[in-house]
């Protein structure tokens, strides 16, 4: 009896071990095609951030994000009277997705307002325009923006202010989504354009 019990703890351990290997395996390599290219981690995964959304253009009209992400693109949480961060974020985004099209690669930058009551559309428009000829600004209503900015998993809080001269607290993460794919990676604020053009590249081309 004690062999025969040994015996089938062996075989539990060894079959536990062949689960562990046949999860590293499809961790590291064909369960995610991305895997050669990945630098962050994502609590919950990479289908952990992101999804469907529904906000204003420039012009006024009513888009989603099926209407928006109709190619590789760079996506930017902030507000226009944002001081220095956003500017320079924004700046950022531009560069990399100059490097990108020099690398043969079209990508999309993004700015979504989380500051809906002074980011009109027309606000949005000019502040796009001005950053990037191919740059999309978003905003919205209330709802809108934080069912935006909830399914991204970002961060941001207006702070107490008597008059429309306030800042908003928020998080700096840039998001790269791909159509078919949803989001793939994020960029902290510290990494360089050619660096996140070479990165989101990496993606690009696993993607295809």
């Amino acid at each position: 009896m004690a062999v025969s019990t040994q015996r089938l703890a062996v075989a539990a351990v060894s079959v536990v071990a062949i689960g562990l290997v046949v999860s590293f395996a499809l961790t590291r390599g064909g369960g995610d095609q991305f895997a050669d290219c990945r630098q962050g981690v994502v609590a919950g995964g990479a289908g952990a951030i992101g999804g469907p959304f529904t906000l204003v253009d420039k012009t006024g009209a009513t888009v989603t994000d099926a209407d928006v992400i109709t190619g590789p693109s760079l996506i930017y949480f902030g507000y226009t009277f944002c001081p220095d961060v956003c500017p320079l974020d924004n700046a950022r985004n531009a560069e990399a997705v100059d490097a990108l099209e020099e690398m043969g690669y079209q990508v999309t930058p993004v700015f979504i307002s989380i500051d809906p009551k002074r980011d009109t559309p027309e606000v949005m428009g000019e502040f796009a325009a001005m950053m990037h000829p191919r740059m999309i600004g978003l905003t919205g209503s209330e709802e809108q923006v934080r069912a935006a900015s909830q399914a991204y998993r970002t961060y941001y809080k207006a702070q107490p202010a008597e008059d429309d001269y306030y800042l908003v607290d928020h998080s700096t993460q840039t998001y790269l989504v791909l159509p078919g794919h949803g989001f793939v990676e994020y960029f902290n604020r510290d990494v360089e354009p050619q660096q996140m053009a070479e990165r989101a590249a990496c993606f690009i081309e696993a993607a295809s």
